[in-house]
């Protein structure tokens, strides 16, 4: 099967049109519709239904667009593996997380990685989602669970409980709750139960709902949790690794907590001798042994 003709298929599939692919290809229309003639001739099938609207592919077409689309995200590997120099970091690293992890813990520490790499080009994808790496929609992930993907390489990197937390001035004004009871008189603030979350979060918050806590403020990430606890609002539910990086939050119900979630980082067999992961993969791994140093050294308010 002729490989020019495959690429023009797989961009005038994507495009929806021919004008539009011709473009991309900087090709002509008519170079572009002769292309996909000879294909569809020589496979003696319909790769497109046309009509005035665009082009929308047959069952035929999506089959080869499938095809087409694996060999475009290896045919990307191979390229991201070559252009990885043996002395040095450079070029583009995707990176998927959850939104919370991603801007409370990941983020602020990006700074050192840069200052290491500074040629690296990160794309920080934050979603409760998870990423196909296999099929190359991220590189490298780091998850709140274990990725029941195939073909991943992943290594537990640190245990994470859900804990409820306040600022000291909120505390002030309103008092420290000595039991469970004592939470109807404060507002909650957590992730509502039907978001996107880790199961032992859920739980917990399914938990302390069952109090009949009156009022309440539900966020559909930690981010906005911690915002809430911060300014004063109420009581939240959030990871324990934000205690290093915001000192003042004072603890409440040191006996309340939730199970324990693992973290995860994760990236395709295919990428083991890429320079960006690993360099990604010892920034990360460096970071946590420290989290656990300081953490260690650290008294719980």
């Amino acid at each position: 099967m002729d490989w020019d003709k495959l690429r023009i298929f797989h961009a005038v599939a994507d495009a929806g049109s021919l004008t539009h692919a011709g473009d991309v290809l900087h090709l002509s229309q008519s170079a572009v519709s002769r292309q996909i003639r000879a294909l569809e001739e020589s496979l003696n099938t319909t790769l497109f239904h046309r009509h005035a609207r665009g082009l929308i592919l047959t069952e035929q077409g999506e089959l080869l667009f499938d095809a087409t689309a694996a060999m475009n995200k290896r045919l990307d590997t191979a390229a991201a593996r070559i252009r990885d120099s043996e002395e040095e970091v450079f070029g583009e690293l995707r990176v998927t997380t959850t939104t919370g992890f991603g801007t409370l813990w990941l983020a602020p520490r990006l700074p050192k990685l840069y200052e290491k790499y500074p040629h690296l080009k990160i794309d920080l994808m934050l979603e409760e989602r998870v990423l196909d790496l296999p099929m190359r929609e991220a590189d490298v992930a780091i998850r709140m669970k274990e990725p029941s993907q195939a073909d991943l390489i992943r290594r537990r990197l640190m245990t994470v409980r859900m804990r409820l937390y306040a600022s000291p001035e909120y505390l002030a004004e309103r008092g420290t709750p000595t039991t469970m009871a004592d939470l109807t008189e404060h507002r909650l603030i957590c992730q509502n139960t039907t978001s996107a979350q880790v199961g032992a979060g859920a739980a917990l918050v399914q938990e302390l709902m069952s109090h009949d806590i009156p009022s309440t403020l539900t966020v559909n990430n930690y981010f906005g949790v911690l915002q809430g606890v911060l300014n004063n609002l109420g009581i939240g539910v959030l990871p324990d690794y934000l205690t290093q990086d915001f000192p003042d939050l004072v603890r409440v119900l040191p006996e309340v907590e939730s199970n324990e979630v693992p973290a995860f980082l994760a990236y395709p067999e295919e990428l083991r001798q890429s320079k960006r992961i690993s360099a990604f993969r010892d920034f990360v791994t460096e970071e946590i042994i420290e989290h656990r140093k300081r953490q260690k050294n650290t008294p719980e308010l």
